[in-house]
């Protein structure tokens, strides 16, 4: 008894001062467990109808006007409980709702991203090989090449025409649409390309989408199958070869967004980094009714390059719309971005037991632990990061604990294995408190990604409890 006794008093000393790490599902009873799962239907419907950025903002601006948000020109009238959004350029959107609170004390901002690592076709994309007919692409973002190769892909973008109007292309997404793939060599003739690196075993150059055989009727001329292509699009779209030059068309992968796992707890689908996070933000500010500080929430375009362009973060888009809404309620840019605060909604690489050597186990994140809070982000000497203050930690780690948000920390592999960053530098860089929340996930940048719906679900309850704080 006396033993007894005493384990039960470490237990409770060790509880007191230590960090338990624990899954999820233990802290969670059935019905809130069953409040994830629901959540996250909503989630994968997103991700079957977003696959580009494009599409992500289509998505949202229509959720946005289901829950009675206005498009913002500058010059609008705003008042407590005003909703509002700003489409840019079709790329990317900024959404608010305005606070009860002086314009003065600052916004509550979330940042994610909608683009996601993909091949893109270059200008002059179409070309013919020995009577195979081939898209050239350039990769964007990092990528694993040979991951690429002989998976269905799908086609979306837009192809802008010489006369100026506008086709909308999405194929390969329906049970009868056809699909398009990269072909790789057969093991009995790669006996080379197998004592390559995993770098150079497939090169950029070779990303070449397969998309026809069939020559046009029974021409004997040379050029004819890529002919045939070219006639079926300019049937089809009503293009001609020119019109690639103003297109952008990404290869994407034509998988569907799946349960994974007997339990059906994890979700397996294309671009959770970073839509994993862009979702749960997105819902929480359209549920969002009446905040004490306004509300803002941007899904940002360009993440995966580095953020430059009038879409990405490193644009002053954002700047332009917080200094008109401070102007419309009476302050200025400057006293609204510095008394700000940012959750910069990017996902985290979840511990996978197969792959334990890049991680450092104390300081990691893994599924079904909760939204991962990460202080800093970068490469080896954190270059590229913002390193939230311990402050603005101290402050997100008390508003998760007494909202019951279930959360952990993390970051990117050990010191020297390499690293990575995110929007938040960009936002901090403009005197706003920020720090990185989102999702773990196993296998990122892949183009089948993995994450937990525990999480998932953390990652909203903690965007929904941060944006009416």
């Amino acid at each position: 008894m006396a033993k007894k006794e005493k384990q039960s008093e470490t237990a409770k000393l060790k509880e007191k001062l230590l960090i338990q790490k624990k899954n999820a599902v233990i802290k969670l009873s059935d019905e809130e467990i069953a409040e994830c799962d629901k959540f996250c239907e909503g989630y994968k419907d997103f991700m079957d109808k977003s696959k580009i950025e494009r599409e992500a903002v289509e998505y949202s601006v229509n959720l946005l006007k289901e829950n009675g948000f206005t498009e913002y020109k500058k010059g609008m009238k705003l008042k407590a409980g005003s909703k509002i959004y700003v489409n840019n350029r079709g790329k990317a959107v900024i959404m608010a709702v305005i606070g009860t609170a002086p314009i003065d004390e600052g916004v509550r901002l979330c940042a994610a991203h909608i683009d996601s690592p993909r091949l893109d076709l270059k200008q002059n994309p179409l070309y013919e090989d020995n009577d195979l007919a081939y898209f050239k692409t350039h990769y964007y973002g990092g990528i694993k090449k040979y991951q690429w190769t002989t998976i269905p892909l799908a086609l979306h973008g837009v192809i802008i025409k010489a006369d100026g109007t506008s086709v909308t292309v999405n194929i390969g997404e329906n049970d009868d649409d056809p699909v398009f793939c990269i072909t790789d060599l057969l093991p009995h003739l790669a006996a080379n390309q197998m004592t390559k690196t995993l770098a150079k075993g497939v090169t950029g150059e070779q990303l070449n989408l397969l998309i026809g055989s069939r020559p046009f009727k029974d021409d004997d001329e040379s050029g004819t199958v890529k002919l045939n292509i070219m006639n079926i699009l300019n049937q089809k779209y009503g293009i001609t070869e020119s019109d690639f030059i103003s297109a952008e068309l990404e290869a994407v992968p034509a998988f569907k967004a799946r349960d994974i796992g007997f339990d059906r707890s994890m979700i397996g689908a294309y671009g959770h980094d970073d839509k994993v996070c862009a979702y749960p933000a997105l819902v929480a500010l359209a549920e969002c009714r009446k905040p004490v500080h306004t509300a803002v929430t941007v899904l940002t375009d360009k993440e995966e390059t580095g953020s430059d362009g009038n879409t990405g973060l490193c644009s002053a888009y954002l700047r332009y719309f917080i200094a008109d809404i401070a102007e419309a309620l009476g302050s200025d840019e400057r006293t609204v971005l510095s008394a700000s605060q940012c959750l910069s909604a990017d996902v985290n690489a979840a511990f996978d037991p197969n792959f334990p050597e890049v991680n450092e186990k104390n300081n990691c994140t893994y599924i079904n632990n909760g939204v991962c809070l990460t202080k800093y982000t970068g490469a080896r000497g954190k270059s590229g990061t913002s390193d939230a203050s311990a402050e603005y930690v101290g402050r997100i780690r008390r508003l998760m604990d007494s909202n019951n948000v279930i959360w952990q920390t993390g970051e990117l592999g050990k010191v020297d294995e390499g690293g990575g960053g995110t929007v938040a530098a960009y936002i901090a860089n403009l005197n706003v408190d920020t720090i990185d929340l989102g999702v773990p996930v196993l296998s990122m940048h892949a183009p089948y990604e993995i994450v937990s719906k525990i999480d998932t679900y953390m990652a909203y309850k903690a965007f929904k409890v941060f944006i009416e704080d």
